[in-house]
């Protein structure tokens, strides 16, 4: 199914309806009219692929579609191997949590929160507890204090039933996660606008134009003056 959505995401060949694309490779880009790109890619025996369609004139590879897919999918894993994978972890305290043990949960609070994971930190009532839940409440926001450089409150105190709940977000985030749509938008963009830049290049006048002109050593004015004399 991923496999059929991938290859619907892009035009090949007959389906580049455009009049003309641009071509990027190794040896840089060439703007051509879309018939003589379909020639050439029937010559090499390979496809050709739309990679950014709202550039203009649409981006476009000469290369092997299924190739293609695999270096897509290939890209894909190497990201996701790469993206850090947020968790939520969980700090159980009583509403009468001894100084010591207070001590050892901020310390795993603390792991958790530098490894890029939130903390639902709570506090239980059993029983007649209940009674004390403003104890409860004073010890959450001491947590949430004592983490403050870490952390980012999500959320104040509150109770939920017999739990009092404090939920916590690492100030260094994670990676975000993005969808491999987006990411192949992205890498798509980045080659058009490679392929931009290159444009340009070839556009701008070589080094032997005016401005290299004006430059003339101060020994080339010397031998123009010493023959004017």
């Amino acid at each position: 199914m991923k496999n059929d959505k991938m290859k619907n995401q892009y035009r090949i060949n007959e389906q580049i309806r455009v009049r003309e694309v641009r071509i990027v490779g190794d040896n840089g880009s060439t703007v051509m009219p879309t018939r003589e790109a379909l020639d050439m890619a029937r010559d090499e025996g390979v496809d050709l692929v739309e990679i950014s369609p709202n550039a203009n004139p649409p981006v476009c590879r000469l290369i092997d579609y299924s190739k293609f897919l695999y270096q897509q999918k290939k890209r894909q894993k190497e990201m996701k191997a790469k993206q850090v994978k947020v968790e939520v972890k969980e700090i159980r305290f009583g509403p009468q949590t001894d100084e010591h043990d207070y001590q050892f949960k901020l310390k795993h609070a603390r792991e958790f929160l530098e490894e890029g994971n939130k903390v639902r930190a709570y506090v239980f009532f059993r029983g007649r507890s209940i009674l004390f839940k403003e104890q409860g409440e004073v010890l959450l926001l001491r947590f949430a204090n004592d983490l403050e450089e870490l952390a980012k409150v999500e959320g104040m105190p509150s109770l939920e039933g017999k739990k009092m709940f404090l939920y916590l977000a690492p100030k260094k985030a994670g990676v975000a996660k993005k969808s491999q749509q987006a990411r192949d938008r992205e890498a798509n963009e980045a080659e058009a606008k490679e392929a931009s830049r290159q444009q340009k290049a070839e556009q701008m006048p070589s080094n032997g134009g005016m401005f290299a002109n004006a430059k003339i050593s101060d020994d080339a004015l010397k031998k123009l003056t010493e023959v004017e004399d």
